[in-house]
């Protein structure tokens, strides 16, 4: 998986995370969201943090997509 802890509830508070982007790649989030504000949200910045928040969370539709197959090949 893409990352091995979640962040905190305070965490993402502190950030001020909104509720919809609280998710398994919160943790993701912050460092990105900090580095989009000191760089005044440049696009050709901050690259390697954008794809890492990117790519957990394709990683994450892809395993929550492979447990609702699961799901429904349960019930057939």
């Amino acid at each position: 998986n893409c990352i091995d802890e979640k962040a905190s509830q305070q965490d993402m508070a502190k950030s001020r995370i909104p509720f919809e982007y609280r998710d398994y790649c919160a943790k993701l989030l912050i460092p990105l969201n900090k580095c989009r504000g000191e760089t005044f949200y440049l696009p050709w910045k901050c690259e390697t943090e954008r794809h890492a928040y990117e790519k957990c969370q394709y990683d994450d539709f892809k395993r929550r997509m492979k447990e609702q197959q699961a799901k429904a090949e349960e019930e057939d």
